[in-house]
């Protein structure tokens, strides 16, 4: 049976301050996840994902390999939604953006990039409820191959080595970029956290993935239950056990 995506999952240094900055922004109910340092924030849309913050010492060494993309119904809600991060803890980020491009780039308290898209962008419309338009990422078009079978996502875009899929439910895409991609500099600080139905069979899940490209580095769980696999660009994720 084909895993869903639970979470995005932010290593952070406070967890706690980290989903109350995305909760204001977002407009997402906060809510303990487990242990009392590990909180996410809840998508009001039933067929969304979560975002989890867990506690995290690892330094922080370049830039993310994913982004939140956030639409903008109007100019005005793109200004107020730049005024409101400003006011959390964010700060303006300099990427090496054009005078002339239209999107806002910013990062969270703890460092994190994302972008504020200006209204009307036809790509990034259906998102539903939330304001996540897309998770960008740095990647190859084998990567959002794999994603899209991973997830049974379609992929709604494969043009010039770029890629995105979707969920058939609607909801935020999921978009690659294509080469050059980025090299790794250490373990990413976002990461994908995929769940399975109580029946399911974990193992031969993980085997499924494995044959579509991901590898397993340790046979071991982490203390939630987690099993680390890592998918054909070298990016960490986790598979939750069944439940």
């Amino acid at each position: 049976m084909t895993s869903r995506l639970f979470a995005v999952c932010f290593g952070a240094t406070d967890p706690a301050g980290l989903a109350r900055f995305w909760s204001e922004i977002l407009g997402w109910e906060s809510a303990v996840d487990g242990a009392d340092d590990d909180v996410a924030i809840l998508s009001p849309d039933p067929a969304g994902f979560r975002v989890r913050f867990l506690p995290s010492r690892e330094p922080r060494i370049g830039r993310n390999r994913v982004h939140f993309d956030l639409t903008s119904a109007s100019p005005e809600v793109r200004s107020k939604t730049v005024a409101r991060a400003l006011e959390l803890g964010g700060r303006h980020l300099d990427v090496g953006q054009l005078p002339e491009e239209t999107h806002v780039v910013l990062a969270d308290p703890d460092g994190n990039e994302f972008c504020v898209i200006a209204a009307g962008n036809r790509f990034l419309s259906d998102t539903g409820p939330g304001r996540i338009g897309a998770l960008s990422c740095d990647g190859t078009r084998e990567v959002g191959c794999f994603w899209s079978k991973a997830l049974g996502w379609p992929l709604v875009w494969d043009q010039d080595e770029e890629t995105a899929i979707q969920s058939p439910d609607g909801g935020p895409k999921i978009t690659w970029g294509g080469p050059p991609v980025a090299p790794k500099t250490g373990p990413n600080r976002l990461f994908f956290e995929l769940a399975l139905p109580a029946d399911a069979d974990r193992e031969a899940e993980i085997a499924r993935l494995i044959s579509l490209g991901a590898t397993r580095p340790d046979a071991a769980e982490d203390a939630d239950g987690r099993v680390l696999l890592i998918d054909p660009d070298g990016n960490e994720f986790t598979l939750r056990r069944p439940g």
